[in-house]
């Protein structure tokens, strides 16, 4: 975290070697983060997009020696759930009904956790096991009790387990 801090101070003094850098670092975690919004690689690919400019262009907001990882995913968040809200009215103001849901190939783990576990449950393994996130840390940035997080983390593993056995 603190490698993620320096990177971002760094770029608040111009330096754009330190943005490609914590892109580096950090597109693997907040790719899997966005697509538990999305379910699908072009509005993931879209969004990682705009979450990269809002880093860019929002330096001023970070505070150095916060939680830079907080930080990045907190506007990740804000960006997928900012363009989930357009779409929906976008879709009730024209009374159509979209699909924003295209499959990976049959049996990725990305696909088995599509399918099997809510999206709340993908955040959760998301942000534990790709982002090394702690459940108490979790709890917080979801606003749940940390148990919840406990138990809903522990439940979405058996669900995968299962799913991944059923398939073999």
């Amino acid at each position: 975290m603190k490698e993620l801090d320096r990177l971002l101070v760094k770029m608040q003094g111009g330096d754009n070697a330190a943005f490609e850098t914590l892109y580096a670092r950090t597109k693997r975690g907040v790719y899997a983060f966005l697509y538990t919004y999305f379910h699908n690689v072009c509005d993931t690919e879209d969004a990682m997009q705009t979450v990269y400019l809002r880093i860019k262009t929002g330096l001023y907001g970070y505070a150095p020696g916060s939680n830079a990882r907080a930080w990045i995913l907190q506007i990740a968040k804000n960006c997928a759930l900012s363009e989930l809200r357009r779409r929906k009215e976008e879709i009730s103001i024209e009374g159509l009904e979209i699909s924003a849901e295209d499959a990976f190939d049959e049996g990725t783990v990305t696909d088995v956790m599509r399918r099997v576990l809510t999206e709340e449950e993908q955040r959760i393994v998301t942000l534990h096991v790709l982002w090394r996130y702690k459940h108490r840390e979790i709890a917080e940035m979801l606003g749940v009790p940390t148990g919840t997080v406990t138990s809903k983390y522990k439940r979405s593993i058996e669900k995968l387990k299962k799913a991944i056995k059923e398939e073999e």
